[in-house]
C-alpha cells in the first residue's frame, strides 16, 4: 500500500512535514521495486533522515517546492537497484581523506564518512540493521577484519 502526506505509518506522525515527504517518498519507491511494507517503512525512515540531516537549504527547499507524495505516483524502477540493498556494509579508512567510510557493496558513493572507526561502525550496522545484511569491517591497514 502507497502512502501520501494524509494517509501514512503512525511511526512517521512525529516526523517535520518535509522529513516526512521524503520518507514517503522513498519508501513508495521501495514498495514500487517490491520491497514489503516491513522493509520499505525502516530503510526509508533511515535514508530520510540522513537525507533531512545532510541537505543543503537549496535542495530541502527544491524538494519542498516539489508535488507532494501520492499514492499513484509511477517511479522508475529501471534504473533502481533493489539488490545494493542487499549488500553488506563495509567500514574502511580513506588514506587521502584521512577518514573512514560507510559504503554498501556495489555503491557508487559512500553512505557516511566519519573521523573515528567506532562512528562509522556504529552507522554502518544502523544501515544494515535495515537492510537485513552484514558490517564488514577493515583495519586502518586495509586487512579485514
Amino acid at each position: 500500500m502507497a502512502w501520501n502526506m494524509q494517509d501514512y505509518p503512525d511511526s512517521l506522525k512525529n516526523f517535520d512535514e518535509l522529513e516526512r515527504k521524503k520518507i514517503i517518498d522513498i519508501a513508495n519507491a521501495l514498495l514500487d521495486s517490491g520491497y514489503s511494507e516491513e522493509r520499505a517503512i525502516p530503510i526509508a525512515t533511515s535514508e530520510g533522515k540522513d537525507w533531512y540531516k545532510n541537505a543543503s537549504d537549496k535542495e530541502k527547499k527544491e524538494f519542498e517546492n516539489e508535488d507532494n507524495p501520492s499514492k499513484n505516483d509511477t517511479h522508475d524502477t529501471e534504473s533502481a537497484n533493489p539488490d545494493l540493498l542487499d549488500e553488506d556494509v563495509v567500514v574502511k579508512y580513506d588514506d587521502e581523506r584521512d577518514e573512514w567510510t560507510v559504503k554498501s557493496v556495489k555503491a557508487e558513493r559512500a553512505a557516511g564518512t566519519y573521523q573515528y572507526k567506532n562512528e562509522a561502525v556504529e552507522r554502518a550496522k544502523e544501515i544494515a540493521e535495515n537492510k537485513n545484511s552484514n558490517v564488514v569491517t577493515y583495519t586502518k591497514d586495509g586487512k579485514k577484519e
